[in-house]
């Protein structure tokens, strides 16, 4: 039996959780989340947690169990605390920038590159500029826009210059070596 999958999520205090068919909805402090659960895996809420079972151990059915109860803790984490994702900027005069809801980044190119966060998502710029955080209840949403953001400008191996997450080793590059 799945080591994650069997373990039950605990449901903190404020915390509404609500099955409908295979759709849960979580809603809490911070907001509501919902999504459509895979049908062959049964979710269940017994007192102060929710349990999750498969029916069988086929392979399938093994692979889901762990996945749906990470999905389900994920979402009850956010809808209670939320999710944080810290981001550094490397590089000669590089920095971000709050205009409004939008991040402005100017990491070298002619022009600044605007980000327009989706709904859910909030930015917040560290004195300096270069730092930044990105907030969300949805775990997958704060990751995909990390990874956007990091995308405008990657570190590369040489000066180790870019836009990389708090706390990301990056793997350095001897230079040309002169005559």
């Amino acid at each position: 039996m799945s080591r994650i999958g069997r373990q039950p999520v605990p449901i903190p205090k404020g915390v509404q959780v609500t099955i409908e068919g295979n759709r849960l909805i979580v809603k809490g402090p911070k907001g509501e989340l919902a999504r459509d659960l895979p049908e062959a895996i049964q979710v269940r809420v017994e007192g102060d947690q929710v349990v999750v079972t498969r029916p069988s151990d086929d392979r399938i059915h093994r692979s889901l169990h762990g996945l749906t109860r990470a999905l389900v803790a994920n979402m009850i984490t956010g809808v209670h605390e939320g999710f944080t994702r810290r981001m550094e900027i490397e590089g000669v005069g590089w920095r971000a920038e709050a205009q409004g809801q939008n991040l402005v980044l100017m990491v070298g190119y002619s022009h600044p590159v605007e980000i327009v966060p989706p709904p859910g998502i909030t930015f917040q710029v560290d004195k300096g500029g270069r730092t930044f955080s990105i907030f969300g209840i949805d775990k997958e949403l704060v990751g995909e826009m990390a990874a956007r953001i990091r995308r405008v400008r990657p570190p590369e191996p040489y000066k180790g210059k870019g836009i990389r997450y708090e706390g990301e080793k990056i793997r350095r590059k001897a230079g040309k070596t002169g005559k």
